[in-house]
């Protein structure tokens, strides 16, 4: 979000284009473009109310009247200019135009025909994209893009560029947003991993708040159709007086095992992407600042926070891809 209430108002005004977020199941980590029909009373709270209709989602099966919702503040942020970007990396964090919106995810092959495989950590779908259909992940920190914009060597941000038509998937898009580990061609395979009783592994979960975060656990049983009996490290049973640790039910999609460890690096570099110990888990978040005393400032895009971290409880963060772990780039330049 932007640093003043002076630069909302500039950016989220009446008749403002906007891309919006969504905290509602199977929708986060996307963006939808939009436009502000009412703007908050007042800008000076994140959580204030703004009126928006959306550019590509209907209200109506004949696809005649745009969708209107009163959503946070905290949930719009302007568009990012589209950029002459031709080509991008294995592990890099891209968006990717699908079902008409931007869905982060990150690059996991680059293909012989030219297409990017690109695997998405919350719905665990790995899909094929055009260079067309890809952008550089980007994160709207106080009123900045990060990393910053790339320009052409003419100087000038595309940001007339139309919004590309959605990608055409290589399977039902239906079938694919409730099949998340379907079998989407030969070069976008998705490979289970089976958990063994007694394996320690790390727990994500859907609830609003804990985007982004894993907790430590240790496996106890194996269940039927992928799902297992799983008992936390750290989390506690409400329902019995904080005595116990918290056991759950869990499907194969919100478990991976512990990342490996890193070599300890002496110090983290800002850009730096990084998972946070904080609040019994582990967060997932970028170095915004080097401090003293081997200190850091973290920013955590699924909550919009900035926090101060000690060296000790930060770690190099990794992603579970298809049985593999991948260290993502390093954000580029702030």
């Amino acid at each position: 979000m932007a640093s003043s209430s002076q630069d909302l108002s500039r950016y989220f005004k009446k008749g403002a284009e906007v891309e919006i977020s969504s905290d509602d199941e199977g929708f986060r980590g996307s963006w939808f473009a939009g436009t502000v029909v009412r703007p908050p009373k007042s800008f000076k709270n994140v959580s204030a109310k703004v009126l928006v209709e959306y550019k590509t989602l209907m209200q109506d099966e004949k696809g005649k009247r745009p969708l209107r919702e009163e959503l946070k503040l905290v949930q719009l942020r302007p568009p990012p200019p589209r950029e002459n970007r031709r080509s991008f990396k294995s592990s890099e964090d891209v968006d990717a135009y699908y079902n008409d919106g931007w869905w982060e995810g990150i690059v996991t092959e680059v293909l012989k025909n030219g297409e990017y495989s690109v695997f998405f950590r919350c719905s665990r779908e790995q899909l094929s994209f055009k260079a067309a259909d890809l952008r550089l992940h980007r994160e709207w920190v106080h009123g900045k893009w990060v990393p910053p914009l790339e320009r052409p060597s003419n100087g000038a941000v595309g940001a007339d560029e139309k919004v590309p038509p959605s990608t055409e998937a290589k399977a039902d898009n239906d079938n694919l947003r409730t099949q998340a580990l379907n079998h989407v061609g030969a070069d976008n395979e998705v490979i289970e991993h089976n958990f063994n009783p007694g394996e320690v592994v790390e727990v994500s979960t859907d609830e609003e708040g804990f985007e982004g975060s894993w907790f430590g656990a240790t496996v106890i049983e194996h269940l039927s159709k992928g799902r297992y009996l799983i008992e936390y490290h750290d989390l506690k049973d409400d329902d019995d007086d904080d005595s116990k640790l918290l056991r759950e039910e869990v499907d194969a999609n919100h478990l991976r095992p512990r990342p490996p460890d890193v070599a300890m690096l002496d110090r983290f570099g800002v850009r730096e992407q990084v998972d946070a110990f904080y609040n019994d888990g582990w967060w997932k978040g970028v170095v915004s600042k080097v401090l003293h005393n081997d200190k850091y400032s973290v920013y955590f895009e699924s909550t919009d926070e900035e926090m101060k971290f000690n060296h000790s409880k930060l770690r190099v963060h990794q992603e579970w891809i298809n049985s593999k772990w991948i260290v993502p780039h390093k954000v580029p330049h702030l």
